[in-house]
């Protein structure tokens, strides 16, 4: 096991009854970075963040979170931790301002509680009790009690649901900053650009068990193949383009004058589909190139749709 991983898991196993939720699962957190859990629900991701949390005991494996037993080491490890939920974990009747503070009184240096109120948009709220707040402005103060304690480490569920387009980035830009500060986060959710966006890494689970791991870039680069389209006079000797490109790769005229490309595009194809169109007196209009996303790559490898 690597000494620069924040978490690392050999082998989890989990099972309620019957069922077994979490089959032989390996995955390493590295330091410093941010790493999304993506996974279609029942494929065991909130149970393999759970037990890495504290919360399951795991059936067999390990599982080491900044070098601890997340059960065994508990009062170790949950003051070096930040935990937001996504339901519960804060007293209904409780008001948000207070809520906060008495979780930042538990630490020992947190982060300034007025400045995390007001980046957080909690402000015009904080007088009020938890159960009537709105589902935004819950998840907000979740996510602030979670990070206010300066965690090492800081477990993320779901941490953008139900946010409006400008919380939703706030929230995206402190996550970034935590990661600027050397906090190693770990995000589950059900935004594919989130992840895009944030994630230095992605491990995605489905049966129990992580099969794919990597950077997006890595992920898309290496999953579904992608697409060059452009657009020319119709009627072209599509099979003549096809004998010039590489094998797997497919061509068609999808309506008059528009043609696609499907394969493994890289600088070697767009060339030869080029040189082609030059030999047979072809002007390409709109040549574009579509890379595959980390959704599409997710549906190749799941068949499923990431769902909320």
């Amino acid at each position: 096991m690597r000494s620069e991983s924040v978490v690392q898991i050999r082998g989890l196993v989990k099972r309620y009854g019957s069922k077994t939720a979490v089959n032989g699962l390996d995955l390493e957190v590295p330091r410093g970075s941010v790493t999304a859990v993506l996974g279609p629900n029942g494929a065991g991701k909130t149970t393999t963040v759970e037990t890495c949390e504290g919360y399951r005991r795991a059936d067999a494996g390990t599982v080491r979170v900044l070098g601890l037993d997340p059960v065994t080491d508990a009062a170790k490890l949950r003051p070096r931790i930040g935990v937001m939920l996504q339901s519960g974990g804060v007293y209904s009747g409780a008001r948000a301002e207070e809520m906060l503070r008495h979780t930042a009184k538990l630490h020992a240096h947190p982060l300034d509680v007025d400045a995390l109120i007001e980046r957080l948009g909690l402000g015009n709220c904080g007088r009020t009790t938890y159960r009537r707040l709105s589902g935004g402005q819950q998840q907000r103060l979740a996510l602030a009690m979670a990070v206010v304690g300066r965690p090492e480490l800081v477990f993320l569920d779901e941490p953008t649901a139900g946010l409006d387009p400008q919380a939703r980035r706030s929230t995206w830009e402190l996550v970034r900053e935590l990661r600027q500060d050397g906090v190693s986060t770990v995000l589950t959710t059900h935004f594919m650009d989130e992840a895009e966006e944030l994630a230095d890494d992605v491990a995605i689970i489905d049966a129990g068990k992580v099969i794919a791991q990597g950077s997006p870039e890595q992920l898309c680069r290496g999953g579904a193949e992608n697409t060059l389209r452009f657009t020319g006079r119709p009627g072209l000797d599509v099979g003549s383009l096809l004998k010039a490109l590489p094998d797997g790769t497919e061509a068609v005229e999808l309506t008059p004058g528009a043609y696609r490309i499907t394969g493994q595009v890289d600088p070697q194809l767009l060339a030869t589909v080029t040189s082609w169109c030059a030999q047979h007196g072809v002007m390409p209009d709109g040549i574009s190139v579509e890379r595959h996303t980390l959704e599409d790559v997710f549906l190749e490898l799941t068949g499923k749709e990431l769902r909320s």
